[in-house]
């Protein structure tokens, strides 16, 4: 049987409009949200509200803290989204095995769910691999078959890390730490790589069956391409070439930001800086594999720090803080102009310190911006932020995921900003995140994407991450029923005012009341 095309999935040139929603967030599960009924309830309530679009973080593992952008990996997939029960469905676990686990509320505890989840899903895991007769065994192998580009070095690095106590990979014995071939056989012998590679497999399984059923409603899924990868990961270990580190393996410089709104300091990310001259010289193939493994995950990409790819921060591996780095430059038009050859729709996180340079770069390879609207309120008429100066092949959002709720802003802006908010609305801002989210609808920008939070008119309490805070970040929930008909209802009647509604789009009563678990 054919793959349906997804071309009518591409956000480009229509105007449609979208939620953003981390999977985690959704509710359900074991203390997480996760791959079960309640994303696919999600779905239903987006076609029932008149949304295009479904945008999610990286969906790569975890670090402690639940932050999707310090992963060990830019290819694998988060074990914790994996859903128990379908695990227990498969018979790969017993029913007792999943009862109980971290409690289901506003807030998940990282600590907690990694250390019930993870393990289930690797003893299923374990369970596969045992099994030769399972009906799972043909797609298993299919799967080592076609993902082996960044599956048998992941594989690898999570078994040489598990016989190496947890260690980072610069800390192992330096036959594993250098890629020693033997060793690397070895390990790839072990029951360890086979069962990572398996616990791959269940989690690509049920994401895919969560990707048909969105296609299958004309809802594109867009996924995140953190800049940077972490220095203790696959990538790093594998693709040492590729990175500024020194012979040991530690970085001769990281990553950061220079002070901005976010932060007086700056931002201080850590992560080892590319060796962009090596990249190219090389194709920059190794982003184009990255690009073909999202590609089979979802349908457009946000390249998250695009201006990064103009000119990165380069801070100094012993700062305690960002504000002694510098600008390098970055790879440019060579690097898009690669990944244009993957054919999967990129977006542009165009946020930061913005010059020429960059808007020239996203300009040239025809990538959308965003337009934030919690940026728009300094009183300069000519704000690139305001409804009114959005621009067509752009994505408006009331905030993302790094910006406070619409709510929490309003609470701590000064009183200057709270009055050119006033006066553009021409409101007392008693209904205030839904007159950001109408304004974001009307924009003129082809596609909007409304943070959940928003649509809840939720205060700061439910704040996805705030950059530069080390702690409490990454754990907002949705609560069970609490995105319901209402909700979809208010807002199908938006998009279809300022028209960004689909014909085929059901009408609110084909969902339950509780549409969100």
């Amino acid at each position: 049987m054919n793959k349906p095309s997804t071309s009518h999935l591409r956000t480009a040139g229509q105007r449609r409009a979208g939620l953003l929603l981390h999977p985690t967030s959704l509710p359900g599960g074991h203390g997480v949200g996760d791959l079960g009924a309640e994303a696919f309830t999600l779905l239903q309530w987006l076609s029932a509200a008149g949304l295009w679009v479904w945008q999610v973080l990286p969906l790569g593992p975890v670090d402690a803290g639940g932050s999707p952008y310090t992963s060990r990996s830019a290819l694998a997939g988060n074990l914790a989204l994996v859903d128990l029960r379908q695990l227990v469905v498969a018979g790969l676990l017993d029913a007792a095995a999943v009862q109980g686990g971290p409690s289901n509320g506003r807030r998940v505890d990282w600590p907690q769910v990694l250390a019930f989840k993870v393990p289930r899903v690797l003893q299923a895991a374990a369970n596969l691999v045992g099994d030769s007769h399972h009906p799972f065994q043909d797609q298993l192998h299919a799967f080592e078959r076609n993902e082996a580009a960044w599956l048998d070095d992941f594989a690898l690095y999570e078994a040489l890390r598990a016989a190496n106590g947890d260690q980072p990979w610069w800390r192992w014995p330096a036959a594993a730490r250098d890629r020693d071939p033997e060793t690397l056989q070895a390990a790839r012998d072990s029951e360890g790589f086979r069962i990572q590679v398996a616990a791959q497999f269940l989690f690509q399984k049920q994401w895919m069956a969560l990707r048909a059923a969105a296609e299958s409603m004309e809802i594109a899924l867009v996924g995140d391409a953190p800049i940077y990868v972490a220095h203790d990961s696959a990538d790093v270990w594998a693709q040492r070439p590729l990175f500024q580190l020194d012979g040991d393996g530690h970085c001769t410089a990281i990553a950061g930001v220079p002070p901005d709104a976010f932060s007086e300091v700056g931002q201080l990310w850590g992560n080892p800086l590319y060796d962009w001259p090596q990249h190219e010289a090389e194709g920059f193939s190794w982003w184009k594999m990255r690009m073909r493994r999202l590609a089979t995950l979802v349908h457009a990409v946000r390249i998250d720090h695009f201006r990064g790819l103009a000119a990165y921060w380069k801070v100094p591996a012993d700062a305690e803080d960002a504000r002694g780095g510098h600008w390098q430059q970055g790879p440019g038009a060579p690097l898009l102009q690669a990944l244009a050859s993957v054919g999967i729709e990129l977006w542009a996180e165009d946020l930061g310190v913005i010059d020429d340079d960059v808007i020239a770069l996203r300009d040239g390879a025809g990538l959308p911006g965003m337009a934030i609207m919690q940026f728009a309120w300094d009183g300069d008429p000519d704000n690139a932020y305001l409804p009114y100066q959005h621009v067509r092949h752009q994505v408006a959002y009331t905030g993302t995921h790094d910006n406070d709720t619409v709510l929490g802003w309003w609470a701590s802006c000064n009183e200057f900003e709270r009055h050119r908010a006033r006066i553009y609305f021409g409101v007392d801002a008693h209904d205030l995140a839904w007159d950001f989210i109408r304004a974001c609808l009307a924009s003129v920008a082809n596609c909007a994407v409304l943070p959940v939070q928003d649509v809840l008119a939720l205060g700061s309490e439910a704040r996805m991450n705030a950059p530069g805070e080390t702690k409490g970040n990454w754990a907002f929930r949705l609560l069970p029923a609490e995105l319901g008909r209402h909700h979809a209802e208010r807002l199908r009647g938006l998009c279809g005012t300022f028209g960004r509604l689909r014909s085929r789009t059901p009408a609110p009563g084909a969902i339950a009341d509780d549409a969100s678990g």
